[in-house]
């Protein structure tokens, strides 16, 4: 078995770790050491029959561990991820897939990616690093998701979508096939995505359109 440290004791931590656990009930693949979480008041604290062992600050301290990373927030999840790769340019990322997740053989996945229960993924898609999909969604085919992009619960991507980096896809949302949707975007809670989105905007609505850009 494999050490694993899950980075960020939050809600969606302790559902990574019942994702784990459940790969393990299926095969016995990781032993999990504990949490980390930069949140100085937890150190120590069990949480879900687990530690919280440590900080963002103190992956050198366990250089032969595996790590993976369940912070929800795209950009958020960037920087932590940053931030232990610069401490540790030798750092190892886990990819967990839940074991009832459905998908050909037909893909790339990136490492540090979090692929959550009863998601549906097709055929001939591309994920990149560190990407969340929560549960319950759909990914057709050629689809294209990149680093650090999170999908949250029954988000359905049709056919020949492209999501650029570190774009989060609101709950519910739906992205109609061949449709391209810019980097560092959100797409609101139940919108429906019929035309390309642009970088750096916030689009909601049915259907979606830009109501914010960023910076």
């Amino acid at each position: 078995m494999k050490d694993l440290i899950i980075i960020g004791a939050s809600g969606f931590g302790r559902e990574v770790l019942w994702l784990v656990e459940r790969i393990n009930e299926k095969s016995a693949e990781w032993n999990i050491l504990g949490f980390f979480d930069d949140d100085l008041s937890i150190q120590g604290k069990e949480i879900n029959g687990y530690k919280v062992i440590g900080t963002s600050d103190d992956v050198l301290k366990y250089s032969n561990s595996y790590f993976v990373c369940a912070v929800g927030a795209s950009h958020i999840r960037k920087k932590v991820i940053e931030k232990v790769t610069n401490l540790n340019p030798d750092i190892k990322f886990a990819t967990v897939i839940d074991p009832s997740v459905e998908m050909s053989k037909l893909h790339k996945i990136g490492v540090g990616t979090i692929i959550c229960a009863h998601t549906v993924l097709t055929v001939n898609f591309t994920i990149g690093d560190h990407v969340i999909i929560n549960l319950d969604c759909t990914v057709g085919h050629d689809v294209v998701l990149g680093d650090f992009d999170t999908l949250y619960p029954s988000v359905n991507v049709s056919g020949a979508v492209t999501v650029g980096k570190c774009t989060e896809l609101g709950t519910g949302s739906q992205i109609i096939q061949c449709k391209n949707i810019g980097e560092n975007t959100i797409i609101g809670a139940g919108a429906v995505v019929v035309s390309d989105i642009p970088d750096k905007c916030t689009a909601v609505g049915c259907p979606a359109k830009p109501i914010r850009f960023f910076e």
